[in-house]
């Protein structure tokens, strides 16, 4: 009985070692012959451009520097294009959130950090931005300013949208469809 056990797995270990032995290239395979990779994953040629993963989610404020919401989509056409950024305003943790559609071309990005000019170290109160650079304490003087944060080239720092956050929620409501 030990002996067809045996018998057995050494064919079977025939059989595995001949399928590996018909998968693997052969020595006279002409190198000419292998795929090239792609031009189009060189990184750098997308140098400059950004994740839209990383727009996703990005704080969106007005001109004053107020906050308005965050960005939850983008909306493209078919051949890729962005034609709409969807903007969440109002609400917590996505409960009574209004969703408003505008036009990409009227949403602007920023690299550099939201501008905050308040005499007071504390955050500002109605939505804005903590500064990120020097700040004043309450004796008046001033402490020494922030190391700049390091850009990153592969999204930006927040997005400017020429609205205050009453006329985004008059706005008509953006909607999923599926008709």
């Amino acid at each position: 009985m030990l002996t067809k056990y045996a018998v057995a797995g050494l064919a079977a270990s025939a059989m595995l070692v001949s399928v590996a032995f018909a998968q693997s290239p052969s020595a006279t395979t002409d190198r000419a012959t292998t795929a090239a990779p792609a031009a189009a994953s060189d990184t750098s040629s997308f140098k400059g451009n950004w994740r839209t993963s990383k727009l996703v989610g990005l704080n969106v404020y007005n001109d004053s520097n107020e906050s308005l919401g965050s960005i939850n989509d983008l909306l493209t056409d078919k051949s890729g294009n962005i034609k709409a950024v969807v903007i969440g305003v109002g609400g917590f943790l996505g409960v009574g959130e209004h969703l408003v559609a505008v036009p990409m071309d009227k949403v602007k990005f920023i690299d550099e950090p939201v501008a905050y000019t308040s005499a007071s170290s504390q955050p500002a109160t109605g939505g804005a931005r903590p500064a990120t650079g020097t700040s004043t304490t309450t004796t008046g003087a001033a402490t020494a300013p922030a190391a700049p944060a390091k850009k990153n080239p592969w999204y930006p720092d927040h997005a400017v949208f020429s609205a205050t956050k009453d006329q985004l929620k008059a706005m008509p409501e953006f909607k999923y469809s599926t008709e």
